[in-house]
C-alpha cells in the first residue's frame, strides 16, 4: 500500500458504532454528508445535512466546540469529509454508513 495515500489522501480511522453512539450521547454534532434526496429518505436523529460537495463552502456552519460524527451511505463520502474537516482543525470522526448509527 506504499504511496496510496498520495493518490487517495491520508486515511481516516473509522469509529465503531458504540463509539459513535457514545459521542452522540455526549453531545457530538451529527453530520450527514449524503445528497439532499438521500437525506430526505431517512437520516440519523438530529443529523444536519451538508452534502460532501458543499462541505468546504459551508464549514462555517459546523461547530468547533464539540466533536463531529459524520456519516454517509457506505462510508466513502464520510471518510473524505472527515479528512477535510480534520485538516481544517475540526474534531471530526468517521462513523461510516448510516446503518452504523441506526442500531
Amino acid at each position: 500500500m506504499f504511496g496510496l495515500d498520495k493518490i487517495f489522501g491520508r486515511s481516516v480511522p473509522r469509529i465503531d458504532p458504540a463509539t459513535a453512539t457514545r459521542l452522540i450521547e455526549q453531545g457530538a454534532f451529527v453530520l450527514d454528508v449524503r445528497g439532499p434526496s438521500e437525506f430526505a429518505s431517512g437520516a440519523a436523529p438530529d443529523a444536519v445535512n451538508v452534502p460532501l460537495g458543499e462541505l468546504a463552502q459551508r464549514s462555517s456552519e459546523l461547530p468547533r466546540d464539540r466533536p463531529i460524527v459524520a456519516y454517509c451511505r457506505s462510508g466513502m463520502r464520510s471518510a473524505k469529509a472527515v479528512r477535510q474537516l480534520v485538516e481544517a482543525g475540526f474534531d471530526a470522526h468517521d462513523a461510516g454508513g448510516l446503518g452504523n448509527l441506526m442500531r
